[in-house]
């Protein structure tokens, strides 16, 4: 899509994960088979193992665009309208969320520290919810986003003089 903007650590994220499956598979069939024990049934079982750390460990890849956006999982995709938020709050549990909610009902939840690590994501999203704030359908959430984009001025600021 033009002008989309995609997360830049999704990639290596990805990776990643996709290592961590495939060495557990490796592992687990090595010690099965060094021990004698391994037979199709276990071979399928570890398998569906390792697919299901795959499934945990796929990173979410979000986008935005003007106006936009988007986070997809494995197996959906959600998106938001940043011109038409209503509310963003922060999500309850133990990791932090960022919930966004829109004008037309659509719901996303996403890490903030993916728009701290990608600051051009970030400003789509302020920019958006700029909009939404002049006219007046942003009623809840003032707050999280001044504090999320003190958090991004702060990590960019801080790899500009690591550069230095």
């Amino acid at each position: 899509m033009a002008g989309e903007l995609i997360d830049r650590n999704w990639a290596r994220e990805r990776r990643a994960a996709v290592l961590c499956a495939v060495l557990l598979f490796g592992l687990i069939t090595l010690i099965d088979a060094a021990s004698g024990t391994l037979g199709p049934a276990r071979g399928v079982l570890w398998a569906v193992l390792s697919l299901l750390l795959y499934a945990v460990l796929h990173p979410p890849r979000v986008t935005a665009g003007p106006g936009w956006l988007a986070v997809r999982g494995l197996l959906r995709r959600r998106h938001v309208c940043t011109d038409l938020l209503v509310s963003v709050r922060r999500g309850e549990g133990i990791t932090p969320r960022l919930v966004l909610r829109d004008a037309l009902g659509a719901r996303v939840e996403l890490d903030p520290a993916v728009l701290t690590a990608n600051p051009v994501l970030w400003h789509r999203l302020e920019t958006g919810a700029g909009r939404a704030r002049a006219s007046g359908l942003l009623v809840a959430g003032d707050e999280v986003l001044r504090e999320l984009g003190a958090r991004v001025d702060g990590e960019g600021a801080r790899a500009l003089l690591a550069t230095l």
